[in-house]
């Protein structure tokens, strides 16, 4: 009979591949963390931070938001797992009417809360219709909202006794500084990079708490824009975004394939072992969890 030779390296990935664990309910903790009026800018300027955050597990510049491509539109979908169409928000609809709460399009964080009455939950937004119309209101979760440094205080001083289940953050200045400079320009990617430092401080401060190892982070933006500061058209400096995702299970430098904005609650629910609800139309893309391919 003849043995058939397997090279060293050949076997040890064999046993890689036999001894992969799902990433499914690998995760006590998720961080969403949107950073509005970025698009895909985070490759064209400074941003230490996010660029480190997702080397180290994997990444596109090429996910694309919801349309048209205004934040309640797009917040809305980013967080209720459906396109515009489903979940009927606008920026005037979440400034002043309360999302239902019985609606068939739950955000993750009613997903979250239905599954674990318990869990801490948490919104810091500087965009205040996010915590208003957005979110849903009846769920226990602590809010804030401010300028982005106020919003990025508030976390660390909430982190220092908290360990949120699922943490949100908007942060809204580089949104600003897109429509007073023109997105893309000096001016738009300068506030980028001073984001990305306060993006920085959050998830040094995850690490501080020894929780890192427990917690998904995914970095995105809501939308991008065009030269002349506007937004809301279909134009790819206006519906591609960046998407970065870090956990211990996910292999570094790899490229998420294929992905819209509506798929994040799909993927933070994945990661805490809860089941998706089949209302939502978003999907975990390859190319983020090994064992989804």
């Amino acid at each position: 009979m003849k043995k058939i030779l397997i090279p060293a390296f050949a076997a040890l990935a064999i046993l890689a591949t036999s001894c992969t664990k799902t990433s499914k309910g690998a995760y006590k903790h998720v961080v969403i963390l949107g950073v509005d009026g970025a698009g895909a800018w985070f490759s064209e300027t400074t941003s230490p931070n996010t660029f480190a955050i997702s080397s180290e597990g994997t990444s596109a510049y090429d996910v694309v938001t919801s349309f048209p491509t205004i934040s309640g539109q797009c917040w809305g979908s980013m967080l209720h797992g459906v396109l515009p169409e489903d979940h009927k928000l606008t920026n005037e609809i979440a400034s002043t009417v309360p999302y239902d709460t019985e609606s068939p399009y739950p955000s993750i964080f009613r997903v979250v809360r239905e599954a674990d009455p318990d869990a801490p939950l948490a919104s810091f937004s500087h965009w205040g219709p996010i915590n208003i119309g957005i979110i849903e209101n009846n769920l226990g979760v602590v809010e804030g909202t401010g300028s982005d440094p106020v919003v990025r205080d508030q976390i660390l001083s909430y982190l220092e006794g908290n360990d949120p289940t699922l943490l949100f953050i908007q942060f809204d200045s580089v949104d600003g500084a897109g429509h007073a400079n023109g997105y893309g320009t000096p001016g738009h990617l300068a506030q980028i990079t001073t984001v990305d430092g306060m993006i920085g401080e959050i998830y040094d401060a995850y690490r501080r708490k020894g929780i890192l190892d427990d917690t998904l982070f995914i970095i995105t933006a809501d939308h991008g824009g065009t030269p002349d500061g506007s937004h809301g058209g279909d134009t790819p400096a206006e519906r591609i975004v960046f998407l970065g995702i870090h956990g211990r299970t996910i292999a570094p430098g790899g490229t998420i394939s294929g992905a819209e904005i509506r798929d994040i609650p799909a993927i933070a629910a994945y990661a805490l072992g809860l089941e998706a609800p089949q209302t939502w139309t978003g999907t975990i893309p390859a190319g983020i969890f090994p064992e989804i391919r």
